[in-house]
């Protein structure tokens, strides 16, 4: 079976159902093709050893790769960054016919929701079976991210989304949430798959020695609390800084680690210098086959979401790889998200954007004994291996595509 992939961001950018997902659809017995665009997410800059030009065709681990141009952003400027989403569109419907061999199936990744354009135009003109798999469900996303605040733009992206998923023969979402939501929208209960994310097991590794860079981290001397990924609107952070200023006031032993980078770095960083804090420390993204061993080290690893309706319904991918890395869960969230914690019976959770409440969380399991400590990462990690990991989530998806073609 050959399966066409529309997504505007792939590998060597920090995706999730990336290269890891065509790898193991491919050992189920299809035939890949992704169409995507020049590597520049997050930084908004073309990656070294990509150079923009019309067609670019590479092999990625035995997984075809045809790249189209794009306009490189990815900042807080709204213009910019709506050029950047359509640029690829475009490139994907004016390109995209004479470049990609006729599939068996479309499959469409999103965000963002200007994706849809070209895996409609796919759909229609090979007449076969489109599937959406949907990460954020916009502009809600948009909306609460403060990316849009226009409502004229609003209600045009949202008519534009409720009509794109009538398109759609089958959805795929990342949460029960979600599924309510498009219910809600109208979209069919039966069109609707829940398919939760995973971590990107096949990079993520964990060394038992200690590299020199781990060793001057001094993780040993301190109760750490670890935050890795993306630092922008959604993640609201803020309110973690002003927790790790109550935290010290109380416990110096206790140590916050920011592992990462976005919009909202610098002003995080800023306001940990204005309250002059020493317990608070920002590290630079790293790469995604050295991240296993930061966050191995940490004792409690910090989800955090923006106290707001869209985020109970979203379950941040952060959550599955710190349930595979087996480590104790601090879920500052609220819905879902704080659901896949309760279930899996491994860590503790507290209202989001709630100072006081995340400062007496990380006090209560800094005292908590070890041994507790230990069984909450044994059971997040025995929970996502039988119900959240890559190979569960390819035969999920695989399902969903096989109905599709009965």
């Amino acid at each position: 079976m050959k399966i066409l992939v529309i997504m505007q961001f792939f590998q060597p950018e920090p995706v999730l159902r990336g290269l890891s997902l065509m790898k193991e659809l491919q050992k189920l017995g299809n035939d890949i093709e992704v169409l995507t665009g020049f590597p520049n997410y997050p930084q908004g800059k073309i990656y070294q050893g990509y150079k923009q030009k019309l067609i670019k065709r590479e092999i990625m681990d035995g997984v075809k790769v045809t790249r189209i141009p794009l306009y490189p952003s990815h900042d807080s400027n709204g213009v910019r960054r709506i050029l950047n989403y359509l640029s690829f569109s475009i490139s994907c419907l004016l390109i995209g016919p004479f470049i990609v061999k006729k599939p068996d199936i479309i499959y469409a990744y999103h965000p963002p929701a200007t994706i849809f354009l070209p895996s409609i135009f796919f759909k229609l003109l090979y007449r076969k079976p489109c599937i959406f798999d949907i990460q954020d469900l916009w502009p809600d996303t948009l909306f609460s991210t403060a990316m849009l605040s226009n409502s004229i733009l609003f209600y045009a992206i949202d008519y534009f989304c409720k009509i794109a998923y009538c398109f759609a023969d089958k959805i795929l979402v990342i949460s029960p949430g979600f599924k309510r939501v498009l219910q809600c929208l109208g979209v069919p209960a039966k069109k609707i798959s829940v398919v939760f994310n995973w971590a990107d097991d096949n990079s993520i590794h964990i060394h038992s020695e200690k590299t020199e860079y781990i060793s001057r981290l001094a993780f040993e001397d301190y109760f750490t609390i670890m935050f890795a990924g993306n630092m922008g609107k959604a993640q609201a952070l803020s309110s973690v800084i002003e927790a790790a200023a109550l935290v010290e006031n109380i416990n110096n032993k206790v140590r916050f680690i920011f592992v990462g980078d976005g919009v909202e770095e610098e002003a995080l960083k800023k306001k940990v210098k204005t309250l002059n804090l020493t317990n608070t420390i920002f590290l630079p993204r790293q790469p995604i086959e050295k991240i296993g061993d930061m966050l191995s080290r940490a004792d409690v690893l910090l989800v955090h979401l923006k106290n707001d309706p869209l985020f109970e319904i979203t379950i941040p991918s952060k959550i599955q790889t710190y349930l595979s890395i087996g480590k104790p869960i601090l879920a500052a969230v609220k819905g879902d998200a704080a659901n896949l914690v309760i279930a899996s019976h491994s860590g503790m959770v507290c209202q989001p954007e709630d100072p006081e409440g995340i400062a007496r969380a990380v006090i209560l399991m800094a005292s908590t004994d070890k041994k507790v400590l230990e069984e909450m990462g044994k059971n997040g990690k025995e929970y996502y291996i039988n119900n959240l990991s890559l190979s569960i989530g390819a035969r999920n998806i695989k399902s969903n595509i096989l109905d599709l073609l009965k």
